[in-house]
Formats: structure tokens, C-alpha cells, sequence
């Protein structure tokens, strides 16, 4: 690729990154708090495209002042011109492909990791160093990940018998068991990890994988283990259940907190 095609993928990468950071869609690639690094990143390859584009207009022009010079030295030895070509080399043209992922971002927006990749991973679930006191009234609003390392680690007894309120997407196993997922990251969605519960109780008759769902229930003994990595996974003992709209971040980022 020659230095204008390179500045104009340097700009039009830098654009995309300042689109998906004014925007909801950088939520599908990094976790919030990246948010400013992203941001940066797009503004020094702006910059740096700006700068390749001024200094092959520079070259140019001085490229210009030196043309002259280049014929009477082509009329001065004919042979020395033909040979110095012989020894010239164009780019490869399978370079061009380097476009391709810079279209993908631009043109394509990936949805967030749902159902089918929660389901080929085990659970990710951590024991979480302290339980934070749940706030007044019922049913109280819990993180998914939250309500897990309780009912697992602490055995349910931080949750003092209340009724909690989670929200997840719906995955369904092999047997045809429901799950309520929420995939919890680190840094960005390539290390997005799943952290399940199971639902018993009063479950709706049809549940569509990767719908979400704002479910209400108590803490139940009932455990099981992920048969991809035999992690524990806990159940909820549901009460009323109801279909939500993705939320705004689909990640769980509890674990950066």
C-alpha cells in the first residue's frame, strides 16, 4: 500500500474508534472504564494519518523539483535508468486485505455474547471477598453475579430470606434445563467468561435463548454443577418473571469493581 492509501486507513480506523466511543457500541468490544483509552486511541490515528498525508504532500512536491534533474540523467545513461527500474518492486496487492477488518467495524456491529457461547463455557463464577448489606424492601435488585457468589459461597445466608430481583439473558442446556447468564468480563468482551443460575419454580412456558428476562424469586438450596468445567451453579426459586430489553451495557462488570 502506498502512504495515501496507509493515511486513509489510519484516518477512517481512527474515525471508527471515536464512532464507537461517542457511542453504545464500543460496549460490545471493552468494558466501560476503557472508554477513554479508546477515545485516545482514535485521536493520535487521526493524527497520525494527518501527519503521513503532510508529509507525502511535502515528498511530492519536492519529488516535483527534482523531476528535471531525473530526465536529463535518464538521457545522460539510458542503461543505468533500465536497470535501476529492473530493481523497482511494487507492493503486493494481498495488502489490500489489511481493509477488510477496518470494513468489518465500520459496517458490521457484532451483538453482544449470548446463549451460545454461555453455553460451551463453564462457569466463570468467583468467590467474591465480602458480601455488601442488601438495601430496604423487597424484591431487592441484586446483579446476577452477586446473587451466585451468595448462593454458592455464602450458602444463601446474606440474602436473609429476601426476595431478590436479577436480570440475564435466557440459555437453555441439552436437556432443555433454562439458565438466567449474565457474561462477566476483566478487560473486553474476548475474555467475557459466563456466570449462571439455574430457574425452578414458576418458570414461563416459552423462553427464547438470548432473551432477556427480569426475574423475581428466593434463594433455593438446589445446586448443579456446569458439565463443561463441573463448576456450582445455583438455582433461584422463581416467582414472577418478565421479558426487559437488552440493557445498556449487556456485561456484567462486577468483577472490576
Amino acid at each position: 500500500m502506498n502512504r495515501q492509501a496507509q493515511a486513509a486507513v489510519l484516518f477512517l480506523t481512527g474515525a471508527a474508534l471515536l464512532h464507537a466511543g461517542f457511542t453504545d457500541l464500543y460496549l460490545r468490544y471493552v468494558k466501560a472504564g476503557l472508554r477513554p483509552l479508546l477515545l485516545a486511541a482514535g485521536v493520535v490515528l487521526i493524527a497520525a494519518a494527518l501527519a503521513t498525508a503532510w508529509y507525502e504532500w511535502k515528498r511530492a512536491r519536492r519529488s516535483k523539483g527534482e523531476a528535471a534533474t531525473a530526465k536529463a540523467a535518464e538521457a545522460a545513461d539510458v542503461t543505468d535508468i533500465a536497470d535501476a527500474h529492473e530493481h523497482v518492486h511494487r507492493e503486493p496487492r494481498i495488502s489490500w486485505l489489511l481493509v477488510l477488518p477496518l470494513f468489518a467495524l465500520i459496517l458490521v456491529a457484532p451483538p453482544a455474547l449470548g446463549s451460545y457461547s454461555a453455553m460451551r463455557t463453564g462457569t466463570a463464577l468467583q468467590q467474591p471477598y465480602g458480601y455488601a448489606k442488601l438495601p430496604a424492601g423487597d424484591p431487592v435488585p441484586v446483579s446476577l453475579v452477586d446473587y451466585a457468589g451468595r448462593a454458592v459461597y455464602d450458602h444463601g445466608r446474606s440474602l436473609g430470606g429476601r426476595s431478590v430481583r436479577i436480570t440475564g439473558f435466557v440459555a437453555v442446556d441439552r436437556t432443555g434445563a433454562p439458565y438466567l447468564v449474565r457474561m462477566a468480563l476483566n478487560c473486553c468482551a474476548a475474555d467475557a467468561q459466563p456466570v449462571k443460575v439455574g430457574l425452578t419454580g414458576k418458570i414461563p412456558p416459552v423462553l427464547q435463548p438470548d432473551a432477556w428476562l427480569e426475574v423475581t424469586g428466593r434463594y433455593t438450596t438446589e445446586r448443579t454443577r456446569d458439565p463443561v468445567n463441573h463448576g456450582p451453579i445455583p438455582f433461584l426459586q422463581v416467582t414472577a418473571a418478565k421479558p426487559v430489553p437488552t440493557p445498556h451495557d449487556p456485561y456484567d462488570e462486577t468483577w472490576n469493581n
